[in-house]
């Protein structure tokens, strides 16, 4: 991804019509490989929560390669139970920027 410019709101966009996904935010992170990519935190929506894990990530991953880019999926993805987020609703920045950049779950 190191060639290309990503915009974050482009995937997260994608992402956000995908029925597993409930939340989501998105952020850059190192990639050790191409140099800097993105990340994304996933809440999944209740009813895919008993489904596999290994296809949970893979899904939303061949989606935004379907509507977007391929070179846009995000090589890093990260299901949590929330996302971190200030007493007015928006989700912490600097803490999901953080622990994107603090390490990789390669996929």
């Amino acid at each position: 991804s190191s060639r290309y410019r990503i915009a974050l709101a482009e995937v997260e966009n994608a992402l956000a019509e995908h029925p597993e996904v409930a939340e989501l935010a998105v952020a850059s992170s190192l990639d050790p490989i191409p140099g800097e990519g993105v990340k994304v935190f996933i809440v999944m929506s209740p009813q895919f929560l008993s489904h596999d894990q290994d296809q949970l990530t893979k899904e939303p991953q061949q989606h935004v390669k379907g509507v977007t880019a391929p070179y846009k999926h995000p090589r890093n993805a990260e299901f949590v139970p929330e996302l971190p987020k200030t007493i007015i609703a928006k989700f912490k920045q600097s803490e999901l920027q953080k622990r994107s950049l603090g390490g990789c779950n390669r996929q």
